[in-house]
């Protein structure tokens, strides 16, 4: 570390941030952490949790989420992201944070950035990596439930990975959500010849839909078993948009990380593990009702693995790991200092 390192933290701007990441190929990102953690070359401890009610009843929390990638540079940091939901009502996105890069060797911090953009840019990222690893055939037609910034980051990344698909079909709880959506993208989604569609209900969106990705802040179940086509890839982005019929009904199961799926007592998984209708790929059935979680993303990527049914249903239940925001950080960081952005603050 150098002395000058020592002294003064780089800080970079949503926009720059936003600049940074036009150069790099997140979804590389995403599989490149997933292996390094597959292959035991991560660290990602439990997250610190803080949840309350603000002053005018909503739910708010504060995420603080550190993580390392080994190797011969490693990497260290943490994310503090921050949601409340009363947020959209004001007319400000419902999360934001930052992240901090921290020098290996002296623990030091030296570079402190905007979180939400790294951090929806990664989610997306993993979804797509989800997609191109699990899907049985051409997709076609996506269902897209939930119409905020998280959407339009999927849209930014997923869609374009898509060679065949042709079709997307929308729906949130608030019409206005999903027609500004349709608005917002409509004349990219033309351009690749990729029709929008708003559909009234959640099961007009998942009906027919080669992949689901759900991107709600829904604390209470109602994606159903018989909505699915067969072959159909759910990759379960937020909390609690499916309901446990869904998941003991699929062929396949895969996490990023069940150690951090079972801990977590208000997500879904987690919530089954308890209940013991769920085990992990290493673990004992705890009873003959029990469904097992296969494998994680990182064992397809690096090994053998069980391959998805095309007339099953595949469940991809991204956790959310810190290594992916801390290594996305790390490639923004590298960028930025050649293109020369951030500010130097002194210490």
């Amino acid at each position: 570390m150098s002395l000058q390192r020592s002294r003064e933290l780089t800080y970079l701007t949503r926009e720059e941030v936003a600049q940074a990441l036009r150069e790099i190929d997140a979804v590389e990102v995403a599989a490149d952490t997933l292996r390094a953690h597959a292959l035991g070359n991560t660290v990602v401890p439990d997250e610190g949790y803080l949840g309350w009610s603000t002053p005018d009843g909503h739910s708010a929390r504060s995420l603080n989420m550190p993580g390392l990638v080994g190797g011969a540079s490693p990497v260290v940091g943490t994310k503090i992201i921050n949601a409340s939901l009363g947020n959209t009502m004001r007319g400000i996105p419902r999360a934001d944070g930052l992240t901090l890069l921290f020098d290996a060797e002296t623990a030091h911090p030296y570079a402190l950035m905007d979180a939400a953009l790294i951090s929806a840019t990664r989610t997306a990222a993993v979804s797509t990596v989800a997609v191109e690893s699990f899907a049985a055939r051409p997709v076609q037609h996506l269902g897209l439930i939930g119409c905020g910034a998280q959407a339009s980051t999927h849209f930014d990344i997923l869609v374009p990975r898509l060679p065949d698909l042709r079709e997307i079909r929308l729906h949130d709880q608030h019409p206005a959500a999903a027609e500004a959506f349709l608005e917002r993208h409509r004349e990219a989604a033309a351009a690749g010849g990729i029709r929008l569609v708003v559909r009234e209900t959640a099961e007009d969106a998942v009906r027919g839909a080669d992949v689901v990705v759900p991107v709600t802040t829904v604390t209470e179940g109602y994606i159903r078993s018989e909505w699915l086509r067969p072959g159909a890839v759910v990759v379960h982005v937020s909390l609690d948009d499916l309901l446990p019929e869904v998941v003991l009904g699929a062929s396949l199961v895969v996490v990023d990380d069940w150690e951090l799926v079972r801990s977590d007592p208000r997500r879904l998984l987690g919530r089954m593990y308890r209940e013991g209708l769920l085990y992990g790929p290493a673990e004992e059935s705890p009873g003959q009702h029990a469904k097992r979680v296969d494998a994680t993303m990182g064992d397809f990527l690096t090994q053998a693995a069980p391959k998805p049914d095309p007339e099953g249903v595949t469940v991809v239940n991204p956790f959310g790991m810190s290594v992916q925001d801390v290594a996305l950080a790390d490639r923004v960081l590298t960028v930025s200092n050649a293109l020369g952005l951030g500010t130097r603050l002194p210490r």
